[in-house]
């Protein structure tokens, strides 16, 4: 037989070693001679990628549940505390109460300037310092009063903006220094009603939660009564200043009886022995007679409990109203006895200075003044504070 086919199985063989880098079979063993060990497995080159990974199985965690697995740390390592920014440090209440008038005293600055830039003091330009002033909603009164004042000692002087605005802040501040007064609670009206009133859209319903915030930080109990039962929202809303603040929310479904509500809060109030009772109400505009009418009513039903009740009649406005304010305040105070006042948004409008024709009308104590939507951006009112950031920035 011929051995061809022998000769090409080996040609094959050391085709296949050359592509596998299979080594060369050693020759065997002389006949007698023990089978050398054999050599211990080699390393597989490194260039080669290493076999894949098992991928555990993630099991579907849905949040909230009770047999919820716990959730394993984010394998990203969390930066060194050093490496944290600081969070920012929130601006004093004054510093606050100036970016809120920033508006209301870059708009008369401005206009005081164009007017007293090099020229004295004489009839036309008082004229045009009256006009500016009553159109910054300062009022009238107010306006004849800071004239008259510049009027006295410097007439055909040369008077500079600064004087001018140093003058206008001292008025501003005679006028509101006999109605700025904290809100108080007595101890002997327990619980102390507070019946909260104004039109929609003046954030009577947050101005509620931030007093109740305030109310508790004094250590007083609080209970709210969601009395605006015409706007879920608004109900909505009070329930959830009640889980911030920790105080307890009576209310009933949409279109329930305000006055029963009321009657209902004021019951509890006495038999949880609560210190305050802040009573939430409808946004009734003041031109609307049935919704006053009502007002009325709450009124009425409240005092059948407590016949000194409410103790208090918080009237909430919106600055950015401007003379709308003005028949605001005449309307509720004829209709609910409205006992002081608190204004918001101040911080939104150039129209601050309704405030003072307010206080110079009216005279109602101005308890507190809200310069933005946090909790705390409620404070008490300071005259001597708001002339300063009104007449000088």
């Amino acid at each position: 037989m011929s051995d061809q086919p022998a000769k090409r199985s080996g040609l094959f063989s050391a085709l296949r070693r050359a592509v596998t880098g299979e080594a060369r079979p050693a020759p065997p063993p002389p006949s007698g001679e023990p089978l050398p060990e054999a050599p211990p497995p080699t390393e597989p080159p490194q260039d080669l990628a290493p076999p894949p990974t098992q991928v555990p199985q993630v099991e579907s965690v849905i949040p909230g549940r009770a047999d919820a697995p716990p959730v394993p740390p984010a394998s990203q390592p969390e930066p060194p505390p050093e490496a944290l920014p600081e969070p920012p440090k929130k601006a004093g209440w004054f510093q606050r109460l100036r970016q809120g008038l920033f508006k209301t005293s870059a708009q008369l600055s401005q206009n005081i300037a164009g007017i007293f830039t090099k020229r004295k003091l004489d009839a036309d330009t008082l004229q045009e310092l009256e006009d500016t002033l009553i159109q910054a909603d300062l009022g009238v009164d107010t306006a004849l009063r800071i004239t008259d004042a510049l009027a006295k000692d410097r007439h055909d002087k040369e008077i500079s903006p600064e004087e001018v605005r140093a003058v206008l802040a001292a008025e501003v501040e005679r006028t509101l220094a006999p109605v700025a007064r904290p809100l108080t609670t007595e101890e002997a009206d327990r619980p102390h009603v507070i019946l909260v009133v104004g039109v929609n859209g003046t954030g009577k319903t947050t101005t509620i939660g931030k007093l109740a915030y305030r109310l508790t930080l004094e250590g007083k109990t609080v209970m709210l009564a969601a009395g605006d039962t015409f706007r879920a929202a608004a109900i909505d809303q009070l329930k959830i200043w009640g889980e911030r603040t920790g105080a307890e929310v009576v209310a009933r479904k949409v279109g329930a009886d305000a006055a029963g509500l009321a009657f209902d809060a004021l019951t509890r109030a006495r038999e949880n022995d609560c210190d305050v009772l802040l009573i939430d109400t409808a946004g009734r505009l003041q031109n609307k007679q049935a919704l006053m009418d009502e007002l009325e009513k709450v009124i009425r039903v409240v005092r059948k409990i407590d016949p000194t009740a409410p103790h208090q009649v918080l009237l909430v406005l919106d600055a950015t109203t401007g003379q709308n304010a003005l028949n605001q305040v005449e309307v509720f105070k004829d209709k609910a006895g409205v006992t002081g006042l608190i204004m918001t948004k101040l911080d939104g409008t150039a129209r601050g200075g309704i405030l003072v024709a307010i206080s110079a009308r009216f005279g109602l104590p101005v308890h507190a003044i809200g310069v933005g939507e946090g909790v705390d951006d409620l404070s008490a009112f300071d005259a001597g504070e708001f002339a300063r950031a009104i007449a000088v920035g």
